[in-house]
């Protein structure tokens, strides 16, 4: 777990990463943090370090709009890092995160149904992933957000078959480019 980090002025991040569940945002987002010598920074995290407890846990008791909202207010703060920020999988969901994420280089870790329902089976720390048809509901999931993940995304890499280390390698030859 990252630890909230209290940031002054407006930096940026040297990148964000957004995708589903299972994407692999937070071990991706570790490699980027280490190759790039700064932090990661995980609304996840800092959701969980909020409220003391799991942030499946706080969505679960405070339902998901009241969560969403939640949510977009520290994934405000988190964009003020300066270090590579993970994004929960929903975060797009908010008009005012995606309007923030413009002006920030973003990632979109692209993952099919079939790989995220198997990467993220048995989890029970994700609730809105709950359901007796776990590849049907998460192809749903990808359905309402993969508009909403390209929309805000500037680079876009499938992670399903590739090794964390190249998805690594791959972000960072197109950051080069920037």
């Amino acid at each position: 777990m990252t630890t909230p980090v209290a940031v002054t002025g407006n930096p940026r991040p040297r990148i964000v990463l957004v995708g589903p569940p299972g994407a692999g945002k937070s071990t991706i987002g570790l490699r980027l943090a280490h190759a790039l010598n700064c932090e990661l920074v995980d609304s996840d995290d800092l959701v969980a370090a909020e409220y003391g407890k799991s942030c499946g846990e706080v969505f679960a008791e405070l339902g998901e709009p009241k969560f969403r909202e939640v949510e977009a207010r520290i994934v405000a703060q988190a964009l003020e890092s300066k270090g590579v920020v993970s994004l929960g999988g929903g975060a797009v969901l908010s008009e005012a995160t995606r309007e923030l994420l413009d002006r920030h280089t973003v990632i979109y870790l692209e993952i099919t149904a079939e790989e995220g329902a198997s990467r993220t089976a048995g989890d029970d720390s994700r609730p809105v992933l709950q359901s007796a048809d776990p590849i049907g509901h998460y192809r749903t999931l990808l359905e309402a957000r993969h508009p909403l993940y390209t929309e805000v995304a500037d680079f876009k890499i499938r992670t399903g078959s590739r090794s964390p280390q190249q998805v690594v390698g791959e972000v960072l030859s197109f950051m080069e480019t920037l």
